[in-house]
C-alpha cells in the first residue's frame, strides 16, 4: 500500500504512520538530545559544557564510520524496517537508563542512546519514497516534521510539569530524580509513536536477497560511492555545504539549553517555556516550508532558510555578548522555530533530488554521515571556543565563552550557503543502471 492514493490524498495510514515516527524521534531529539540531558550534567551534576560537549562527539564520531556502511547494508537487504525496529528498541532502552549511575555512566548509556537513535534516521528518512510521490514528497515530509515538533511540544509540557520548582529543591538527589523521571517518560513517548511505523508502513518488494555476502558488497558500495560521486551532479557541492549547516544547527539545538539559563539568566521552568515557543513556531514552519519546498523547489527554499538562520544566531550572539536580557532574547526562539522546521522541509527533498533511485539507502548514509562528521564537530568546537581546560597539565581550548562559540555558528552558515549556490534542485534524468530493479 503506497503512503499517498491516486486521488493525491496526503493522510493516507501508512503515510501518517510513517510522520508519527518523527513525532516521537524528535521527542527524544529535544528531551535528550537538546535539552534536559545536557541541563542534567551541567547544572544538577555540576559537570561542564567540555563534558558533554566531547562525550557528544564521541558519539557522532562512532556514528560518522557506521552511516554509510548501515545505509549500504539497507541496499543489500531486503526490507529497510527491521533495521528501524532495532535501533529505535536499542535508543529506547539506553534513555531509560540515562540519570542511574552516576554522570559517568549516564554519558556512556547517552553514547549509545544517541547512536541507536541516530542510526534509526538514515532508515527512516529512505522510507520517504514508500509513503509518497515525487510530487507530494516536501509536503509528506513538511507533515512528518509538522507532528515531530508537535510531538516535542507533548514532551516539553509533560516535562514542565514534571520539573516544576526542580530548581527549588535542597538536595542534589531530588533534582536528579526530577529528570531522570523525564528521561523514562520520553523513553515510553519515543516507543509509543513509533509503533504505528512498525506496524502500517509496507515497503514495495526489491529484489534483494540478504546474504553474508551483503557485509563485503556494503562496503563496496561505499568505496564506490565516494570514487563516483562527480558523476552525480551538485551532489558533491551539496553534502560539502549541508557539513556547515547542520554543524550550525545541531550544535545550537544541542547547547539551548544551557545557554538560556546561563548566559540569558532564565530559570529552568523559563527556558522549558523558551523551547516551547520555538517548537510551537516550528510545528507550522514544517507545513509551510514544506508546501513552498513544492512550489518553488527545494534549493530555493534552502536558501531562504539559510538566510534566516544567519539572523537567528547573530541576535542570539549580540543578546549574550552585550548583556541585552532576557526580553532581547524573545525573538531568538520564535525566529528559530521557524529555521528548525524549514531546514528539514527542504533538506530532505533536496537529497532525494540528487539521489539515483536505486541507490536511496547508500546516498542516505552518505548525506546521514556528513550529518554526522558536522556532529561530531560541532560539540567539539562549541566546547573548544566557550571553555579553556586543563589535560595532564596543558591548556586546551580558546575560553572566549559561550556567545563568541554561538558567534562562531553565524559565519558558518554563511560558509555553507556560499558553498551551495552552484547547487541546481532541477529534476534529474537517470541512466538504466540508477533505476532500481524490477522484481
Amino acid at each position: 500500500m503506497r503512503g499517498v492514493t491516486r486521488d493525491g490524498r496526503l493522510l493516507t495510514v501508512p503515510s501518517l504512520s510513517w510522520a508519527l515516527y518523527d513525532l516521537g524521534n524528535t521527542i527524544f531529539s529535544m528531551n535528550i538530545v537538546s535539552f534536559f540531558f545536557s541541563l542534567w550534567v551541567v547544572n544538577v551534576m555540576g559537570g561542564t559544557d567540555s563534558q558533554y560537549g566531547y562525550t557528544a562527539a564521541l558519539s557522532y564520531a562512532i556514528i560518522f564510520f557506521l552511516s554509510p556502511f548501515l545505509g549500504a547494508l539497507t541496499d543489500q537487504a531486503p526490507r529497510r524496517m527491521p533495521f528501524l525496529v532495532v535501533s529505535t528498541l536499542v535508543c529506547v532502552a539506553f534513555t531509560l537508563l540515562l540519570g542511574t549511575g552516576g554522570l559517568t555512566m549516564s554519558l556512556a548509556f547517552f553514547v549509545m542512546a544517541n547512536i541507536a537513535y541516530q542510526s534509526g534516521l538514515q532508515f527512516y528518512d529512505a522510507l520517504l519514497p514508500e509513503v509518497s510521490t515525487g510530487a507530494t514528497q516536501g509536503r509528506v515530509g513538511g507533515i512528518g516534521i509538522g507532528l515531530g515538533y508537535l510531538g516535542s511540544l507533548i514532551g516539553l509540557f509533560l516535562a514542565r510539569w514534571l520539573l516544576t520548582g526542580v530548581d527549588e529543591l535542597p538536595s542534589m538527589a531530588e533534582q536528579s530524580a526530577r529528570y531522570t523521571l523525564v528521561f523514562k517518560v520520553t523513553a515510553v513517548l519515543f516507543l509509543a509513536f513509533a509503533l504505528p511505523c512498525f506496524l502500517y508502513v509496507r515497503e514495495r518488494a526489491r529484489a534483494r536477497r540478504f546474504t553474508a555476502r551483503a557485509v563485503p558488497a556494503a562496503i563496496r558500495q561505499v568505496a564506490q560511492t565516494f570514487r563516483g560521486i562527480r558523476r552525480f551532479p551538485g551532489l558533491g557541492r551539496f553534502l560539502i555545504g549541508r557539513v556547515f549547516y547542520t554543524d550550525a544547527v545541531n550544535t545550537v539545538i544541542a547547547f539551548m539549553g544551557i545557554y538560556v539559563t546561563n548566559e540569558v539568566g532564565f530559570a529552568t521552568e523559563q527556558a522549558i517555556v523558551i523551547m516551547l515557543v520555538a517548537t510551537a513556531c516550528a510545528v507550522p514552519g514544517g507545513f509551510v516550508w514544506g508546501a513552498v519546498a513544492d512550489r518553488i523547489g527545494p534549493k530555493r527554499t534552502l536558501d531562504l532558510v539559510l538566510f534566516l538562520w544567519m539572523i537567528v544566531f547573530a541576535w542570539a550572539t549580540l543578546v549574550g555578548l552585550f548583556k541585552l536580557g532576557q526580553l532581547a532574547f524573545w525573538p531568538v526562539p520564535v525566529l528559530a522555530g521557524l529555521g528548525l522546521g524549514g531546514t528539514w522541509a527542504a533538506d530532505r527533498p533536496l537529497m532525494l533530488r540528487l539521489t539515483p533511485p536505486a541507490r536511496i539507502g547508500e546516498f542516505y548514509g552518505l548525506y546521514n554521515m556528513v550529518g554526522r562528521f558536522s556532529a561530531v564537530t560541532g560539540p567539539f568546537t562549541w566546547a573548544f571556543v566557550a571553555e579553556r581546560i586543563s589535560i595532564g597539565g596543558v591548556s586546551f581550548g580558546l575560553g572566549l565563552g559561550r556567545p563568541a562559540a554561538v558567534g562562531a555558528l553565524t559565519l558558518e552558515i554563511v560558509i555553507a550557503w556560499w558553498i551551495l549556490r552552484g547547487v541546481s534542485d532541477a529534476p534529474r534524468r537517470w541512466g538504466e543502471e540508477d533505476l532500481p530493479p524490477v522484481p
